[in-house]
């Protein structure tokens, strides 16, 4: 496919991006495996899937709704947030491209799944008596526990749901107790966390604008509003920022929309770098690979998983398959 260049002033040298797999039905969610396959979903398909290193693509359990983002627990589970299925999809361009549909809506939930059999539960689906929206991504802790993004839904430029419901959340592993932790963000998206664990990263889809928390103990930060975080990036409206993932140095990438590629942005919000998939509907990164520098992409409107080498070694995430 080429080499593409990551443009900006932090040095990032030419790599080339290959393409692992196809006709994917929107990918999201990746998580590479330790035998070399990349577990994710497919959205559109309702599914969370296998996609093997020859690029053949196997379904370990249909989830139904809408699949989005994935983790593996300390239980060796995949924890799966599904948004409930809000959206239909539009290939008239030659790209999957998706629309809002409220009536097929059914809520969201965040869902629990057992990569060798495929058996699924249904961890939560409210908090505090609140329904989830529409869970988006999520990343576990060293406590065991995990965050998530509840991205909510428009029908257009109305919100649908209960209003006041919180933007991220903390949930145990055991699905024991589940709490609201932050308020007042617009379509949370990409949540990650720094290597050292003590910095919580959030993106807003359509703002564009990527924020910082300071993690006070396992659900907790400092504040629980936006005002409490730190900007380290906004967009000024040239792009929408989907899923993230952070890499050994810091540095948070991503997954950035319209534009089509990974922003990367530096730990101490620093001038960001950029690659471009040629994809406007680049969705999510993650890292594996025997030294970490494996990055692999889902290219959602195109239905590809791309690979290639990435500058420097993802952060250990605190679970892996």
């Amino acid at each position: 496919m080429g080499h593409a260049e990551f443009d900006g002033e932090a040095g990032f040298e030419a790599t080339e991006l290959v393409e692992v797999a196809g006709g994917l039905q929107f990918p999201e969610g990746p998580v590479a495996l330790d035998d070399g396959s990349v577990l994710l979903v497919e959205i559109e398909r309702g599914t969370l899937s296998r996609v093997l290193p020859d690029g053949s693509v196997e379904v370990v359990a249909d989830l139904g709704g809408g699949p989005n983002g994935t983790a593996f627990g300390p239980d060796g589970r995949v924890y799966v947030c599904n948004n409930g299925g809000f959206f239909d999809y539009d290939h008239s361009s030659g790209i999957a491209i998706p629309h809002p549909d409220s009536a097929k809506w059914e809520k969201g939930s965040i869902q629990r799944v057992d990569p060798a059999s495929g058996g699924s539960e249904v961890l939560h689906r409210e908090c505090n008596g609140q329904p989830l929206l529409a869970p988006n991504d999520l990343v576990f802790d060293r406590h065991g526990g995990f965050w998530f993004t509840d991205h909510g839904v428009r029908s257009g430029d109305a919100a649908a749901g209960p209003a006041g419901a919180p933007s991220v959340l903390y949930s145990t592993v055991d699905g024991s107790s589940i709490v609201g932790v932050l308020w007042g963000l617009d379509a949370t998206n990409g949540i990650g966390l720094s290597p050292d664990g003590t910095t919580l990263y959030v993106a807003e889809t359509y703002t564009g604008r990527l924020f910082s928390f300071d993690v006070t103990g396992p659900g907790e930060v400092a504040g629980s509003t936006i005002a409490d975080g730190r900007l380290l990036y906004d967009a000024d409206g040239s792009a929408l920022f989907d899923s993230l993932a952070v890499a050994s140095d810091g540095s948070v990438c991503v997954a950035t929309l319209l534009t089509g590629g990974i922003t990367v942005v530096p730990a101490d919000g620093g001038v960001p770098t950029f690659l471009s998939t040629g994809d406007p509907l680049t969705t999510n990164i993650c890292f594996g690979g025997s030294d970490g520098r494996t990055a692999f992409i889902t290219c959602s409107g195109t239905g590809r998983l791309l690979r290639c080498t990435w500058p420097v070694a993802g952060a250990d995430l605190a679970h892996r398959g």
